[in-house]
């Protein structure tokens, strides 16, 4: 009697159905992961517009000057970017919403107004009406 033979006599041989029902439920959980993945990466991807933060500079106690770098798709309608200034202690001090200007060759300088010397910017990024999700 070989080991396999003598591990199925004492404590039973493995159903063939339950295998294979194992098997198809495993390939239908890596199904619906694979189709939910698909489906994140082509929302994240189809963007009307993207912005990043090139610098920013403290021009005086109240002002603060910020380069913002906005790609622009030509169908976008309603695109709104927002931008926000810190003070030292981490307290908000200033916050701008403003409309990016595609004709300036996508870079956008804007100054923000602050209650008191700001130390950091921070871009909350920009929406359009068919993308809510800032980027």
């Amino acid at each position: 009697m070989s080991t396999q033979d003598a591990m199925a006599e004492r404590y039973g041989a493995p159903s063939p159905a339950r295998r294979r029902a194992l098997v198809i439920a495993t390939v239908g959980i890596a199904l619906v992961f694979l189709g939910w993945l698909a489906w994140t990466v082509a929302g994240h991807t189809q963007t009307e517009v993207t912005s990043e933060m090139e610098g920013f500079s403290v021009i005086d106690d109240s002002t603060v000057s910020v380069v913002l770098v906005v790609s622009l798709d030509e169908e976008a309608e309603g695109a709104s970017c927002r931008l926000r200034a810190f003070a030292e202690d981490h307290t908000t001090v200033g916050e701008l919403a403003f409309a990016p200007d595609p004709g300036a060759g996508r870079r956008n300088v804007v100054e923000i107004r602050t209650d008191r010397r700001a130390t950091a910017v921070e871009s909350l990024g920009c929406t359009t009406d068919g993308q809510k999700q800032p980027r």
